[in-house]
């Protein structure tokens, strides 16, 4: 597919840009084993070896008869998962955009051989989505087909003056452009970008686009690592951090610890309990009801999901980060969740130009956030790249098991910027004591057996146009990795195709750590200020412990 003949002419003044393919033969046959040449075995041993050959046709037929039971099974393919589908609906026609800086100039054969004998290989990257529309309530599936790299590997042809002049608006342009780009659906669907000139932050950049319904985020983060990097030495992502709910935090007490002792676990049961049901409740209200107070973050009219995003990002210091975080007595992301209260109040109050000390030291306006939430263990590296090794699902699992949460932010104008990261600290604390994300995930399943998918699309899609904004963080390799034999210089991924108008992305990597923000275009057209906002808001909150 040709994405430029595809674009919303009308979505933007900025000229449409011109896709060119680079067709590189790229040469994947095996050799053959070398059975042909074996030598035939002299006497009693070719006796037994024709023996073994007598038993080998006779059990042919049910070899053969195995193998067509597996190529059907194979042709049939795979069913969607409940929330891939989700991803397919009008109103969640979602994508996951990953922009990737590399320290070289991109070398497209070497990329070309390197999609060739990993991500092609893989389950969900070489399978289309087929319904069956002959057939009543028929479920979409995942059918395996051939690529064809000219199909996915795109270079487009820019502007030489924008490229040169202003290349990272040149990038942004881009990319706010392929939001409005539909994704040809005969194909796999999933688009690899070169754009190869010079930006500040690296040599060339590469953004991969992937229709959400191929995974979560975090498994298609861990899936690109896995088939870039060098095998043999793959990185070791962090680990996730462990639950601090009382629950999870809190093994059952032995008799001998006493009756205080048992009665303080049962009753964090029964606080998990509670905390889990108040968050379904309001949770349900959204979903009908409750709505976000108007503020300039929230979606200005209907149809926000369909209009031209604009992906901006910029680097922050993790250690910066840690040091508060340590400085604080929280986690990373309790501090990620303080930043975003003080950079959404920055920004908010100067948009509104609400500077009355007095009464913002009083009242908060609280707007809330969806939150996407993996509930189940991510496959490991090495499990991935088994899986595109072989070209064979083994074992490990895949797709989207996610479930939603609704978490708040508070804006506010605070004296001491850590109060910031006090008020993001007692949110965090309060939803790791709590199964909303499990529960929404399982009603999720329940609801779409029960009355069917477009009633499940209805109740998010109340969840999402009743809340102001997305919310997501993932943790990246600590240490460098390679895409391809092209040293990442950051990782900046990001999505779009929901009901929302912003959407915060974190994402570390190394010692640095990325913040992104995907915006309605026309809605935020100082879109750097408020990434500006933000940055301002962590450099106070670090001096401010510095203080301390």
């Amino acid at each position: 597919m040709d994405p430029a003949a595809t674009a919303d002419p009308g979505s933007s003044s900025s000229p449409t840009p011109t896709l060119r393919k680079r067709t590189i033969s790229i040469d994947t046959s095996r050799r053959g084993g070398d059975d042909a040449s074996r030598e035939t075995a002299p006497g009693p041993e070719r006796e037994e070896q024709q023996q073994e050959e007598g038993s080998m046709a006779a059990s042919a037929p049910a070899e053969e008869a195995a193998a067509a039971r597996g190529r059907d099974l194979e042709a049939a393919g795979e069913p969607m998962s409940p929330a891939g589908r989700l991803f397919r609906e009008k109103h969640f026609n979602c994508y996951i955009v990953a922009v990737i800086g590399l320290g070289t100039v991109v070398d497209v054969a070497a990329a070309r051989a390197g999609l060739e004998a990993t991500l092609v290989r893989h389950p969900r990257f070489s399978s289309i989505q087929v319904k069956d529309d002959a057939r009543k309530n028929a479920k979409p599936r995942w059918v395996r087909t051939t690529v064809n790299l000219d199909d996915h590997v795109i270079v487009p042809y820019l502007d030489p003056a924008a490229t040169s002049t202003k290349p990272d608006q040149a990038v942004e342009d881009y990319l706010s452009w392929l939001s409005t780009a539909p994704m040809d659906h005969s194909h796999p669907l999933w688009e690899f970008h070169v754009l190869d000139f010079p930006t500040s932050e690296a040599t060339a950049t590469v953004a991969i686009r992937m229709h959400h319904s191929l995974g979560d985020g975090v498994s298609l983060l861990s899936l690109l690592i896995a088939s870039a990097a060098d095998p043999a030495r793959l990185p070791e992502l962090p680990p996730a951090p462990r639950r601090a709910g009382p629950v999870y935090a809190r093994p059952r007490p032995p008799l001998s610890a006493g009756f205080v002792a048992l009665a303080l676990w049962l009753w964090s049961y029964v606080v998990l309990a509670w905390h889990t049901l108040v968050d379904v409740v309001c949770f349900v209200a959204t979903a009908w009801f409750l709505r976000d107070p108007r503020t300039p973050f929230m979606a200005a009219s209907e149809g926000v999901e369909f209009r031209r995003k604009r992906f901006v990002h910029r680097t922050l210091s993790l250690d910066d980060v840690k040091f508060v975080k340590n400085a604080m007595k929280c986690t990373v992301n309790d501090v990620l969740v303080g930043v975003t209260n003080a950079g959404l109040s920055r920004y908010y109050l100067r948009k509104t130009s609400d500077t009355n000390s007095e009464r913002n030291k009083s009242q908060s306006i609280r707007v809330r956030s969806a939150l996407l939430v993996n509930i189940r263990k991510t496959p490991g590296l090495h499990a991935l790249s088994e899986m595109m090794d072989s070209g064979k699902n083994n074992g490990a699992k895949w797709g989207n098991l996610i479930g939603y949460m609704i978490l708040p932010f508070h804006i506010a104008m605070h004296d001491d910027p850590l109060e910031y990261i006090r008020q993001g600290k007692r949110t965090a604390e309060r939803k790791k004591v709590s199964l909303e994300a499990v529960f929404t995930y399982w009603s999720g399943n329940l609801i779409v057996k029960l009355f069917g998918m477009k009633a499940a699309a209805a109740l998010c899609y109340g969840m999402f146009t009743n809340t102001t904004m997305s919310f997501s963080s993932m943790v990246g390799p600590a240490e460098k990795v390679e895409f391809y034999g092209h040293p990442i210089v950051y990782i900046a991924p990001s999505v779009y195709g929901h009901p929302h108008a912003l959407t915060v992305h974190y994402q570390s990597y190394t010692n640095s750590i990325k913040i992104v923000l995907a915006v309605d275009d026309a809605q935020f057209p100082d879109s750097h200020q408020l990434l500006d906002d933000f940055a301002e808001s962590l450099r106070l909150i670090h001096q401010a412990a510095s203080t301390r």
